[in-house]
């Protein structure tokens, strides 16, 4: 179907068929923009001349140390500079690019590393103890450590590894880019952690993120030179895509390595910063900013937020400051996010509070998707679209994965029935939007992290006065979600919250821990199952 009857001479060739890339974004920004600024970060002002030219030096310095095509370099990195070249320089000499979570704990260190076979590692100064911890937890031979300091917040180099800049000064500005062949080609690893205490990784293609980059540019309303303050970081989902986007576009990437309501209102007041993406807790804090740190700006600042829903009054409260607030939705799986909440005219003149309500709700695919809609898990079919009925949000899509790395099992589980299935339970209303009513794998988004709670369960089950204990979900006002723990003592055995907290505080990531500690007998079904629907009402009251 959709054949001429007559093709001959119609070939596919290097004229007509390119593969999909978002590296050709900053090749074009390059000759298009090259005096245009194109990286901020305090004292360091890049154009995108110099920002391709130093790239490119990444490249040609990774492949000097033996870094080979499909092979992974990994980084622990704050939202500075080196992480958005990393972006481009790794992927510009074949490999693959591992951009690791800056909070986790040693041992979920070292076992992404050795499951991602990292050659090379870019860590910033501040976190290079983790690093070498984990190294040296791991079974077999660690990356090669290049050390990126960042004097300007009180991290000088070492001197026990190659330092960055020396490292880009070794290396080639006229290095030719190893170009994807196919656009099928790796692009990028991510680790989420699921529900199980070890993180699965997902694995990226060049086309997801390039035609993600395009459909954010519509979604977004976005012009010509927008100036992006990296909030998300650049270790989630790779900051949504948005380091790859900016070029296309000549814009600005402002870099946040601490991320405060002050900050933002500086980099708004002083950049002229239009556009970021952030979990409900940014909005919070800028809401919440004392007098001192607010700064007047007379534009409207465009913001992205997913994760837990932000509050109605958050979202009231935000937009009578000057932003105008999208709310998004996505997975690690969907490199982020795959569904907007667009703004609908039909809803003009209605009262504040029902149109922030709308508009915490999760919405409509972006143009880059295919499917995405709210479909009963086993059957497969649509869930009527009235407000109630629940099913599982599935995803259909080029912005999907390719899979989950050295899993295949999960990686077939994850696309039965020809959609991804996300594990996240929500109904669709009339006019198609999507809002989530629950987390079928029991994901905690705290702050914008995922929190597993079976792997805080695991945690806690290691204490030897625990006999059983479940981790829900506990709204909280900053972080929108904290884990909280429900806990049945041994017989005999005592322990108070506190000594429990700190027991879970030596085995998981701070944003992990429990925040309360509930003690008592958990509700069970008859057949032993715990009803985690009671406590997740339970954990509203304490």
């Amino acid at each position: 179907m959709g054949w001429l009857t007559d093709e001959s001479g119609l070939e596919k060739r290097g004229a007509n068929c390119v593969p999909l890339t978002p590296l050709s974004h900053l090749a074009r920004a390059a000759a298009v923009f090259p005096i245009k600024e194109a990286v901020v970060y305090g004292s360091h002002r890049v154009n995108y001349a110099q920002y391709h030219a130093r790239c490119s030096r990444l490249a040609s310095a990774l492949a000097g140390i033996g870094v080979q095509p499909g092979e992974v370099v990994a980084t622990i990195l704050p939202n500075i500079p080196a992480q958005a070249e990393a972006h481009f320089g790794v992927p510009a000499c074949g490999a693959v690019l591992n951009t690791i979570n800056i909070r986790l704990d040693t041992d979920t260190v070292a076992y992404i590393f050795d499951h991602g076979e990292a050659k090379a590692l870019l860590v910033d100064t501040a976190f290079l103890g983790l690093a070498e911890a984990a190294i040296n937890a791991m079974q077999g031979d660690g990356p090669q450590i290049i050390e990126v300091a960042d004097p300007q917040a009180g991290y000088p180099a070492s001197g026990r590894y190659p330092e960055y800049e020396d490292f880009l000064a070794g290396g080639d500005a006229g290095y030719s880019w190893l170009m994807p062949q196919d656009e099928w080609e790796s692009l990028a690893l991510n680790y989420t952690s699921g529900t199980t205490g070890r993180p699965k990784g997902v694995v990226y293609h060049h086309r997801g993120a390039y035609l993600m980059t395009m459909g954010t540019v519509i979604s977004w309303r976005m012009v010509l030179h927008p100036k992006f303050l990296t909030i998300v970081p650049l270790f989630h989902c790779n900051g949504w895509n948005h380091t790859w986007m900016m070029p296309v576009l000549g814009g600005t990437v402002v870099c946040c390595r601490d991320v405060s309501a002050a900050n933002i209102y500086d980099a708004i007041a002083d950049e002229g910063v239009t556009h970021f993406g952030g979990a409900p807790i940014v909005l919070n804090a800028i809401v919440n900013a004392p007098d001192e740190v607010r700064r007047a700006f007379d534009h409207t600042v465009e913001v992205f937020t997913a994760g837990a829903p932000p509050a109605a009054a958050t979202l009231a409260a935000i937009e009578k400051l000057g932003f105008n607030i999208t709310h998004v939705y996505g997975l690690t799986e969907t490199y982020g996010h795959v569904t907007e909440c667009i703004w609908d005219d039909a809803w003009e003149g209605r009262e504040q509070a029902e149109i922030a309500a709308l508009k915490s709700r999760q919405g409509v695919a972006f143009p880059m998707m295919e499917s995405i809609t709210v479909l009963d898990p086993e059957t497969m079919q649509q869930v009527p679209m009235d407000g109630a009925s629940q099913g599982e949000i599935m995803i259909r899509g080029n912005s999907v994965m390719k899979g989950y790395l050295k899993n295949p099992h999960s990686t077939e589980e994850a696309f039965s029935g020809g959609y991804f299935h996300s594990g996240d339970i929500a109904h669709q209303d009339a006019d198609g939007y999507i809002q989530i009513t629950d987390r079928a794998k029991d994901i905690i988004i705290s702050g914008g992290e995922n929190v597993s709670s079976v792997e805080v369960e695991g945690a806690l089950m290691h204490h030897p006065a625990v006999s059983l204990c479940a981790v829900v979900a506990k709204p909280d006002d900053k972080w929108g979600e904290v884990p909280c723990a429900f806990v049945e003592l041994k017989d005999g055995q005592s322990v108070d919250e506190a000594e429990l907290i700190a027991f879970a505080r030596q085995r998981l990531a701070g944003f992990k821990t429990p925040k309360r500690v509930v003690f008592g007998e958990l509700p069970k079904t008859s057949t032993g199952k715990i009803q985690k629907f009671q406590l997740r009402e339970a954990a509203r009251a304490v």
